[in-house]
């Protein structure tokens, strides 16, 4: 781990304090692991987990409540750095620093963007934004639920599809993870047929996402090599499989894999790269491609996020 965290495992303490854990005192006696994150430089939780990379996380009383794999977990900002808690002790923490990117140095990363206004505009704006590293099958499956749809429809896709057929989750039952499931896994959703996607609320995506899940769970996509190829490479593998175009396949490469050569364009980034480095032009996604590409930066990826979330979040935009 390098300088930019360390980690803390503490037991929730039985006593009252001013910081209380994010499960309630009648759990106290089961004495959950809480672990303490000290970070040496920004981290924005709500940005990060509300700027719509990923889609199972909501905010309650006691923080940021949410799945990571088969973790149910609560994240909160503490000071200094993050505190996250979970219903059962955990000895292992890493599955949670490698989806958070805590280890990360983001100033390194804030340096390599090029030092233009809207860059400039962008990281005051969204200082503390991170990438997460999430699992690539959910997040394939994630992204192919999100074509045309905003964020908060995505998330209530996903969190109807994860109740539907995900698997509980052991917790107590008055915690907030009483009722916390799994994403749940290409084959299960494989057996699921077009007519039980649909009624998770997901429309014409259901056969997309059920050929997704057929093809990984039979083996024929392999999502666990495709983070050892080339980008390029990667990206038309993801592109083989139906509903799944470059912005869809940048994501996932970009937000499961680390990738930063994605540069995933929707419709927010297009608005931002327009409106922002070529104001009154006509200029076609192509050319834009073109221009990320070489203007950005070897974190080419993360500043595309920190653009997608500024643009979103600015006054006088409307949704599209």
């Amino acid at each position: 781990m390098n300088a930019g965290a360390s980690v803390d495992r503490l037991d929730t303490p039985a006593t009252p304090n001013p910081n209380p854990p994010l499960l309630s005192s009648t759990h106290l006696q089961r004495r959950p692991t809480v672990l303490r994150i000290p970070l040496e430089t920004d981290y924005d939780l709500e940005a990060t987990l509300n700027c719509g990379q990923a889609f199972r996380w909501r905010l309650t009383e006691r923080g940021w409540t949410g799945v990571i794999g088969t973790h149910p977990v609560c994240l909160r900002s503490n000071g200094r750095g993050l505190e996250a808690e979970t219903a059962h002790p955990v000895s292992d923490w890493d599955w949670l620093t490698e989806y958070l990117q805590t280890d990360l140095d983001l100033e390194a990363v804030l340096r390599t963007f090029p030092d233009d206004e809207p860059m400039r505009a962008a990281l005051a704006s969204c200082r503390g934004l991170r990438l997460l590293r999430q699992h690539p099958w959910e997040c394939l499956a994630s992204f192919i639920l999100s074509s045309t749809k905003q964020i908060v429809q995505i998330r209530q896709i996903v969190e109807a599809l994860c109740e539907r057929y995900g698997e509980p989750l052991p917790a107590p039952p008055a915690s907030p993870f009483a009722r916390a499931r799994t994403f749940p896994s290409p084959a299960r959703l494989a057996l699921a047929g077009e007519t039980g996607l649909r009624a998770c609320k997901m429309g014409f995506r259901a056969p997309y996402l059920l050929a997704a899940a057929q093809r990984v769970a039979a083996g024929q996509l392999d999502l666990d090599r495709l983070g050892a190829r080339r980008p390029e490479n990667a990206r038309a593998e993801l592109m083989q499989l139906p509903g799944v175009g470059p912005k869809i396949a940048d994501c996932v490469l970009l937000f499961a894999y680390g990738f930063q050569a994605a540069f995933p364009l929707d419709v927010w980034v297009l608005r931002a790269l327009r409106r922002l480095y070529f104001p009154g032009r006509r200029i076609g996604p192509g050319r834009l491609r073109r221009f990320a590409a070489g203007h950005f930066g070897p974190y080419a990826g993360y500043a595309q996020q920190y653009l997608f979330h500024y643009i979103r979040n600015a006054k006088d935009e409307a949704n599209p």
